[in-house]
């Protein structure tokens, strides 16, 4: 067996590049208690035969979809949702079963409104189901308190906090009957409240704007109390 190693080998690296070869060669026992094995004792190991997600409890945010819909409009909520990297780029999860997705396809266009704590009704309404007699547009959309984007002929929740505009990048598919739609920011809106500025107390700033998350499944939260992430020394994203 050989083992391969470009660049300099400074005196940490030479270090350990002299341990490798002695576990290699048996000079050295290899030792796994370097790294313990979890312990089962408090832990059970899910059935993949239905989705592990609806098995666990997890945070995550959630934003109402809109798109533009033949003659009328559509709204949907959705938790898988997050941006792409730190440029802007935003994504979520969705199906050609909804009719989210072939609206998408068909305008090459999309809203993201984040809702607030107390706008989790009208949100949990936009994801109501259509009938036969009514389209959800008609029965649905106009019965929610709702605006059109400023630069798109697209639906946004009306009082949200923040607001994005997005052209369609590309649509992922492949995960189960499941894929991952993509857009280009072209726009952004952000209510006064909601901005990091860096003169505000930032944990103060949320205690009194909160925030809304998801709790899969099936359960939501108010975010009011916060602390700061303690990134380590010299910390680089």
């Amino acid at each position: 067996m050989k083992v391969f190693r470009y660049g300099n080998i400074n005196n940490d690296h030479g270090h350990y590049f002299i341990v490798l070869w002695f576990v290699i060669l048996g000079i050295i026992p290899f030792k796994s208690s370097l790294m313990n094995t979890l312990k089962q004792d408090n832990y059970i190991l899910l059935e993949p035969i239905t989705s592990i997600w609806d098995q666990v409890f997890t945070v995550a945010p959630l934003v109402v979809i809109g798109t533009k819909e033949k003659q009328g409009y559509d709204l949907a909520p959705k938790h898988m949702a997050m941006p792409l990297g730190f440029g802007n780029y935003f994504g979520f999860v969705c199906t050609p079963r909804h009719n989210t997705f072939d609206n998408i396809l068909a305008t090459g266009q999309f809203t993201v409104s984040f809702p607030l704590p107390d706008q989790i009704i009208s949100t949990s309404l936009s994801a109501s189901p259509r009938t036969e007699c009514i389209s959800k547009s008609e029965g649905i959309i106009n019965s929610l308190p709702i605006l059109r984007a400023p630069s798109m002929d697209a639906p946004i929740i009306a009082d949200a906090y923040f607001y994005l505009e997005c052209e369609l990048y590309k649509i992922i598919d492949g995960f189960d009957d499941y894929s991952i739609i993509t857009g280009r920011i072209k726009a952004a809106y952000a209510h006064k409240d909601y901005m990091k500025v860096s003169e505000i107390d930032e944990q103060q700033q949320l205690a009194k704007n909160p925030l809304l998350a998801y709790i899969a499944p099936g359960r939501f939260a108010k975010i009011s109390a916060t602390n700061g992430f303690p990134f380590p020394k010299n910390f680089q994203r």
